[in-house]
């Protein structure tokens, strides 16, 4: 029996009718009307370059710019990013990347969208803001303000852990230089180290968990000892690859040190060590510790968050250590000057950010209602011009939490996964950008 006969293929790739793919053409549109992105991006991405009009072509700002975003927009992974680039018809267009036209692999994906700077995202945010403010979208009379913990991609630290960490780095490195034929003298001492922790762990007596506690510093302190000896071995007589396995000793090295330093002063001497003091992890030494409401501990950083009525994230603050939210009011309310040029008119807060003087410096910064969500002292009648300004403001501020909890489920403000302080701000910022898009979209479609 004959089969029947197919219809020809069309020539070109249509895209697709589908919500997803008109919300990507609608945030495509929004790039395209503030050209100065791509070139903010281009700048990053020549920093510290040699341009030269040979060899091959590599990935255009607007191409950098558009994969970031399509990342973040869908959480895929760097090794999954290259696949459904190429597979998907509405991510190549809206990436800029032509149908007959090969597909970038993960290493030059990773390496573009990491040299955007932070600030570089933020002057992004503060475009696409007062394009929102242009099309009368956010006019930022109205804001609300609250502070989340993103964190680091980081084990739940303790003292023994992290000394295995830094004896298990070291060795790691030693055996590196060893490789390329440098000659150096260690000892592996991260199995035993290993069991160490278990032993810490799983102790019934004091004296068993401080005995354990001993013999790891021990181990630790030794593999400090190896590393000092082979550093300037490495820098002096292993070229290039020796000279920078030889700077990373050094960083671990002194990381190592300042675990070690704790643990004895905590562990074996029993002193309370201050946060600010504790370093948490070997990988992420910018780490802070944030205790939210005496309940729970994070390890990361404070972000605090301005929002206007129509969901736009009119700006972010990215803290070090762990303020409190009282010491911040004002800081974000001037940035708010900064972005629109005046100070909105209501302002509703958390009831963290409560205070008297706090109260008092915006009233004479000629904020007519602030409302903070807990009164703490203050009376309604300081605050607002009447019990219904109060009520009404109070309900606005929670909608801020919907965002936070939107973005921290769908845009990957939970948990940062890239490493260093520079990297961890570009992470915040990348996320605050994509979900001011995919509001400025939306809003275009009601």
């Amino acid at each position: 029996m004959r089969e029947k006969s197919k219809k020809q293929l069309p020539l070109m790739h249509l895209t697709p009718d589908h919500p997803q793919a008109r919300e990507l053409e609608a945030i495509s549109r929004i790039l395209d009307n503030e050209p100065i992105i791509a070139a903010l991006v281009h700048q990053d991405l020549c920093r510290g370059r040699e341009l030269t009009e040979t060899g091959a072509t590599g990935m255009s700002a607007e191409q950098v710019l558009r994969t970031a975003i399509v990342k973040r927009m869908f959480g895929y992974s760097y090794a999954l990013l290259p696949f459904h680039l190429a597979d998907s018809i509405s991510l190549r267009a809206f990436c800029r990347i032509g149908i007959a036209d090969k597909c970038f692999q993960k290493s030059a994906l990773a390496k573009n969208i990491k040299c955007i700077s932070p600030a570089t995202w933020e002057q992004i945010n503060r475009l696409l803001v007062a394009q929102g403010k242009e099309q009368k979208v956010e006019k930022g009379r109205q804001v609300r303000m609250d502070c989340t913990v993103m964190e680091s991609n980081i084990h739940p630290p303790t003292d023994s852990t992290l000394l295995y960490d830094g004896v298990r780095v070291l060795t790691r490195l030693l055996e590196a230089l060893r490789q390329r034929g440098v000659k150096v003298h260690f000892t592996d001492h991260s199995r035993r180290a290993k069991r160490r922790v278990l032993a810490v762990q799983y102790a019934k007596k004091e004296t068993q968990r401080k005995a354990a506690y001993r013999d790891l510093l021990k181990l630790a302190a030794k593999c400090v000892g190896y590393a000092l000896v082979a550093i300037p071995v490495a820098k002096n007589h292993a070229g290039i690859e020796g000279l920078a396995l030889g700077t990373e000793l050094e960083r671990y090295v002194e990381l190592t040190r300042r675990v070690i330093d704790q643990t004895e002063r905590r562990v074996l001497r029993g002193e309370k060590v201050p946060a600010t003091e504790k370093i948490v992890s070997i990988f992420e030494p910018h780490t802070d510790i944030i205790v939210k409401d005496r309940r729970e501990t994070y390890y990361g950083h404070k972000v605090c968050l301005s929002v206007g009525a129509s969901n736009l994230i009119t700006d972010c603050v990215i803290t070090t250590g762990n303020p409190a939210d009282s010491e911040l009011t004002l800081t974000m309310l001037d940035r708010q000057r900064e972005i629109y040029g005046r100070y909105p008119l209501k302002v509703s807060l958390d009831g963290g950010f409560a205070s008297k003087a706090n109260l008092a410096a915006a009233k004479e910064r000629k904020i007519k209602d602030v409302c903070f969500a807990k009164k703490r002292g203050l009376r309604v009648e300081e605050m607002c011009r009447s019990q219904w300004v109060y009520n009404r403001l109070r309900r606005f501020r929670a909608g801020v939490e919907a965002i936070i909890s939107w973005i921290k489920r769908s845009l990957g403000f939970d948990r940062c996964t890239w490493k260093g302080r520079r990297s961890f701000e570009s992470y915040v910022w990348l996320s605050t950008v994509t979900a001011n898009l995919i509001t400025l979209a939306r809003a275009k479609a009601a």
